[in-house]
């Protein structure tokens, strides 16, 4: 079973210029290059679904304010509710 993802990311791919930075400097590696292009021809970064830790690594490396914005979960979000 797979920890619950501890951030969220809000990923603006009209504001990416496919630099890769992010996807490289990402600990979990959960961000990736899109296969298809934004409205400037670059290959946006997106995100594979699951595993963010909320660290927040992505925002700094990215050179394009705006394109990354990552918001920290409260523990209590982030847990599964009891059954």
């Amino acid at each position: 079973m797979k920890a619950a993802d501890r951030g969220r990311l809000d990923l603006d791919s009209q504001e990416c210029k496919g630099c890769g930075l992010c996807v490289e400097a990402c600990p979990p590696k959960v961000l990736q290059l899109a296969s298809y292009l934004n409205r400037y021809g670059y290959h946006p970064v997106t995100y594979r679904g699951e595993g963010c830790t909320g660290c927040g690594i992505c925002f700094f490396a990215c050179p394009e304010p705006g394109a990354i914005v990552v918001w920290r979960m409260k523990p209590e979000a982030a847990r599964p509710l009891a059954a």
